[in-house]
C-alpha cells in the first residue's frame, strides 16, 4: 500500500471556502487548519457537485455527479446500485467508518426488492452508504418521536443533561434572563451561549468518537470520515466560542443594490425565501456571523486535538488527512441566506490534503490553482492505496499527481455543479412542474455560466467581476461566450459515466471480436 495506510476524511457542514485564515479571512484565525495546509497541499479552487448537503455528499462518497447518481436532494435516496467509498476500499481490507453526518437516505424500496434488511451486515452497510456507523449523527434532531434514541442524547443524559431530547433542549438551546428556554432555531438567539458545556457539545463529542476509533482500530487499515455537523445551523455555539467574535469582526456584505434590480427570475424567487429575507437585514448578520465564526474556531481547535493525537501515536506517518466542506453559506451575500445557488460563497469549498508519503515532500505548503471537484476524492483515495482506479464508473480524477509534484496531463478546463430546486418554495412562486426545476453550472478559470430550464442563463466574468455582481446572461455582446460555455456544459452532461458494469479495458478487448465467436454480420 505504500506510505498511505489510513485516511482521515474531515468534512465540515456549510463551511465557506473563505472563512479560514489560510484562505484569507481578515479576522477569523484557524491555526490548526493552517497547520494542515502547511503539511500538505491546499486546492484553492475546489467546487462541490451540488450546493446542498445530501446530493453534495452523495457525490463526495460515489465519485459521480448528481446527474449520474440520481440523489438530487436531501431526502432523495441514493439508488442501491451506486457504489460508494466503502465498496471500493473494503474488499482490500480497509475498514470504512463514519463519526458524524452523512445525510444519507437509504433506498428502502431497493433494499426490499433485494430482500435486504438493516439487521444483516450487508443491509446495514447499504443503508448507511457503505460506512460502518461508528457514530452516525446527522445533527438535526428536533423530532420528539425520533431524537430521544440518539446516541448523543444518551451521552448528554449520562452527563446530567436531563430531558426528553437534550440535543434540542441543551446543545441547541440557550437560556433567557428569566430561565426560559430559547431555541437555537431562532437566529435572534445566536449570540447567546448554548446550554451545553463545550466539552459536551456536538463538535467535541464527534471528535472524541472519531479519536476513539483511530486509537482502537488496531492493525487493520482504515478510513475514518470525521464529519462535523457545524457550522451548519442552528447557529448556536457553546461558551466561550459564542463570544469569540463580535460584530466588529463581520466582514462587509458582498452584495450590490443593483443585484435586486430586474434579477433573474429564479434568483429573485430565492431572494424572497425566509433565510434570504432574514439575512438581508444587517441585524441578522451582526448576530449570526460572529457565532458562525466561533463555531469554525471551535472546529479548528478540535482539529488541532486530532492532529496532536496523530503525531503523538505516530499515525501521522501513514495517514492521509483531508479537510473540506460539503458546501458554503451565503450569510447575506448577494442578498441570500443558506446555500443552493452558484455564487462562490455557496458552491466553492476549502480543500486541503496531507499526503504522508515522502514523494509529497516537495509539495508541502503549496497551493494548487487548478479547478478540482468533490468527485476527485474517491479516485484519490483509491489511488493512494495503490489500487487501480475504475474510471469507467468514476467521473472524478485522482489528485495524487498534484500531491506528488507531477501535474496531470490534460487536466479539466471547467467544473460542474447542479441543483434540483423542486422541493423549495421558489418552485411554487414560479409555478413550475418538479421536473423543470433544474439548474446546471459550468465554470472555467474566467467565466461562470448557469443554465436554467425554461429561463435565460446567467453569465459572470470572474476576471473583471470577481464578486459576481453583474449578470451578463441576457446582455448583448456576450453571445459567443454564452455559446462556448453552453457547449462546454453540454460536453460535461454527455460525458458522464453510465456504462458502469463493464470496465474500459474489457470494452477494448471485445471491440470488433464477434467474428471470432462465429457471429458474422453484414457479409455478402
Amino acid at each position: 500500500m505504500g506510505a498511505v495506510r489510513n485516511i482521515l476524511f474531515i468534512m465540515c457542514d456549510q463551511l465557506r471556502w473563505d472563512y479560514l485564515s489560510c484562505t484569507g479571512h481578515a479576522h477569523l484565525k484557524t491555526p490548526n487548519v493552517d497547520r494542515l495546509a502547511r503539511m500538505g497541499v491546499r486546492f484553492d479552487k475546489a467546487f462541490v457537485q451540488s450546493p446542498v448537503c445530501g446530493p453534495s455528499r452523495a457525490s463526495f462518497y460515489t465519485g459521480r455527479t448528481v446527474f449520474s447518481h440520481g440523489a438530487t436532494w436531501n431526502f432523495v435516496p441514493l439508488p442501491i446500485g451506486e457504489m460508494t467509498i466503502g465498496d471500493y476500499l473494503k474488499p482490500h481490507g480497509v475498514r470504512v467508518a463514519v463519526a458524524g453526518k452523512t445525510h444519507f437516505r437509504s433506498d428502502v424500496d431497493g433494499m426490499a426488492r433485494l430482500g435486504l434488511t438493516r439487521e444483516t451486515d450487508v443491509g446495514m452497510l447499504v443503508s448507511q452508504g457503505g460506512f460502518e456507523p461508528w457514530e452516525r449523527d446527522d445533527g438535526e434532531h428536533p423530532d420528539q418521536l425520533v431524537s430521544p434514541d440518539l446516541a448523543y442524547n444518551a451521552y448528554l443524559r449520562a452527563h446530567g443533561y436531563e430531558g426528553q431530547n437534550p440535543w434540542n433542549e441543551y446543545a441547541n438551546a440557550a437560556q433567557g434572563p428569566g430561565g426560559e428556554l430559547l431555541s437555537g432555531w431562532s437566529m435572534r438567539n445566536a449570540s447567546l451561549p448554548a446550554r451545553v458545556r463545550e466539552e459536551h457539545s456536538e463538535t467535541a463529542y464527534i471528535t472524541n468518537r472519531a479519536m476513539d476509533f483511530m486509537r482502537d482500530a488496531g492493525e487493520q487499515p482504515w478510513l475514518m470520515h470525521l464529519s462535523y455537523i457545524k457550522p451548519h445551523w442552528p447557529y448556536l455555539a457553546p461558551a466561550p466560542y459564542h463570544a469569540a467574535y463580535g460584530k466588529q469582526h463581520v466582514q462587509a456584505r458582498s452584495a450590490q443594490p443593483a443585484e435586486r434590480d430586474d434579477p433573474h427570475p429564479v434568483y429573485e424567487a430565492f431572494m424572497q425565501m425566509d433565510a434570504a429575507q432574514a439575512f438581508a437585514r444587517d441585524e441578522t448578520r451582526e448576530t449570526v456571523v460572529p457565532t458562525y465564526m466561533g463555531l469554525i474556531k471551535q472546529i479548528d481547535d478540535h482539529v488541532g486535538r486530532v492532529l496532536d493525537m496523530l503525531e503523538r501515536t505516530g499515525l501521522i506517518d501513514s495517514t492521509m488527512v483531508i479537510f473540506t466542506s460539503d458546501h458554503g453559506d451565503y450569510l447575506g451575500d448577494h442578498w441570500l441566506g443558506e446555500k443552493e445557488l452558484f455564487h462562490e460563497a455557496s458552491v466553492r469549498v476549502p480543500l486541503i490534503v496531507y499526503d504522508p508519503s515522502s514523494e509529497a515532500d516537495a509539495t508541502r505548503g503549496s497551493v494548487v490553482d487548478h479547478l478540482v471537484e468533490a468527485i476527485d476524492l474517491v479516485p484519490t483515495f483509491i489511488d493512494a492505496h495503490g489500487l487501480p482506479v475504475p474510471y469507467h464508473r468514476l467521473e472524478g480524477r485522482s489528485l495524487l499527481p498534484f500531491l506528488r509534484g507531477a501535474e496531470p496531463a490534460a487536466w479539466r478546463e471547467c467544473v460542474f455543479s447542479e441543483l434540483d430546486y423542486a422541493f423549495y418554495r421558489a418552485r411554487l412562486s414560479l409555478d413550475l412542474h418538479p421536473n423543470d426545476c433544474r439548474i446546471y453550472m459550468v465554470r472555467d478559470q474566467r467565466w461562470k455560466y448557469i443554465h436554467f430550464r425554461g429561463f435565460r442563463p446567467q453569465l459572470f466574468d470572474l476576471e473583471t467581476d470577481p464578486q459576481e455582481y453583474t449578470d451578463l446572461g441576457g446582455r448583448p455582446g456576450f453571445e459567443d461566450v454564452r455559446r462556448r460555455m453552453e457547449a462546454m456544459l453540454f460536453d460535461r452532461l454527455t460525458s458522464r459515466r453510465n456504462r458502469v458494469t463493464v470496465p474500459d479495458d474489457v470494452v477494448e478487448e471485445r471491440t470488433d471480436r464477434v467474428r471470432e465467436k462465429g457471429v458474422i454480420i453484414g457479409e455478402w
